[in-house]
């Protein structure tokens, strides 16, 4: 009902927010480094934070959910740092902000979202590893701003972002709620798992609106958004399980592993995009936040993908990783291997051979435009 509610809210709420959009100027101009061709709206983020807002006012009045917010006021406060990521990227859609501006946004939202109790308390190292405080803090705030950042990067074209986090939400559910079973007393109505679910309705309901050719695109409102609500999931989540204890038919190694290895795996696919970014501005002399016109999805562009095969082949390796590796809380490992590796074979022909290309009438449009 949480995702359900969620999806509807956005999916409703996006048209309205594309008159507003029109109306305050939020315009996304076509730039040489771009891949649309026509000017388009952005401000979806809005149309995401109403459509999570809908779904917490819908949690609090469930009789178990409910109790999320009885005891503790953390999803409150991640509506908090919600609302504030968002007022700071709709600023930026409508007003470019510099980047120091834009980064002590991300701070605030962070520091925000630990002090309504949603941070790190521990770390799934050598067992359970707690560090001092201020130093949970640091971490916590740091998870932020490096999600909020990658999911902006990855916001390329048509879809691409909703997509991906969509994807990641879905299996972070899939291993969040395996975990919250094994809670003592079992409780699958854990912070982690409702934010998933409403992180899920919130993309599918916003995608018919932003799949190619999109009628609005997210901004930085929604991909700031979307990448807070991505790290709030994983935070809530890190250190509540004993990656020493064994969960579901995962083996020992398995369980030791996933408790890092998923956090990191949800959003791989943006993280190698930012990474690889970084790595070639350095190399040509520039500077690392500099956009250019060099990311995953314009090199599938580049090799002859038309837009919509570009945007599902990143699906499929979100996919890969992502699902791949909560696989393993599921399945035996020598069956998710072979999974992965079939799949894996899979996506790199899909990936090499163009099949069809240049069969989409329709031009290409960036998903929001600013690509860092």
């Amino acid at each position: 009902m949480v995702l359900l509610t969620a999806a509807v809210v956005t999916y409703l709420a996006t048209p309205l927010v594309r008159r507003l959009a029109l109306v305050v100027g939020a315009i996304t101009a076509v730039r040489d480094r771009d891949v649309h061709t026509v000017p388009i709206p952005r401000l979806g983020g809005v149309a995401m934070l109403v459509g999570f807002a809908a779904a917490v006012l819908l949690g609090s009045q469930l009789p178990y959910l409910g109790q999320l917010f009885d005891t503790s006021p953390q999803l409150y406060g991640v509506l908090v740092a919600a609302a504030i990521i968002t007022l700071l990227g709709a600023v930026d859609d409508v007003r470019e902000l510099d980047w120091m501006t834009k980064l002590a946004g991300q701070v605030i939202a962070g520091g925000v979202m630990a002090f309504f109790g949603v941070q790190l308390l521990s770390l799934p190292i050598g067992g359970v590893t707690v560090l001092p405080e201020p130093v949970m803090v640091t971490l916590t705030i740091l998870v932020v701003v490096v999600s909020t950042n990658a999911v902006n990067v990855i916001d390329g074209l048509d879809g691409l972002a909703a997509g991906v986090v969509l994807i990641s939400a879905s299996a972070f559910f899939g291993w969040s709620y395996l975990v919250s079973t094994n809670f003592d007393p079992p409780n699958v109505f854990s912070m982690a798992t409702f934010i998933s679910a409403a992180l899920i309705g919130v993309c599918a309901g916003f995608l018919p609106h932003n799949f190619h050719p999109a009628r609005l695109f997210m901004g930085d409102a929604g991909a700031l958004l979307l990448g807070l609500l991505l790290a709030a999931a994983t935070i809530s989540m890190t250190g509540s399980v004993d990656p020493n204890s064994s969960l579901a038919s995962a083996s020992a190694a398995a369980a030791i592993l996933l408790p890092l290895a998923i956090p990191v795996a949800i959003m791989a696919l943006p993280f190698l995009d930012i990474l690889l970014a970084v790595f070639r501005r350095t190399r040509a002399g520039q500077l690392p936040w500099k956009p250019d016109r060099g990311h995953l999805h314009h090199r599938l562009l580049d090799i002859g993908h038309s837009h919509r095969r570009a945007v599902v082949l990143l699906y499929l390796w979100s996919a890969l990783v992502a699902i791949g590796a909560v696989s393993f809380a599921y399945l035996p490992a020598w069956a998710s291997v072979v999974g992965i590796l079939f799949l894996l074979v899979v996506a790199i022909l899909l990936t090499r051979r163009p099949w069809g290309a240049g069969s989409d009438p329709r031009p290409a449009v960036s998903s929001h435009g600013p690509t860092l």
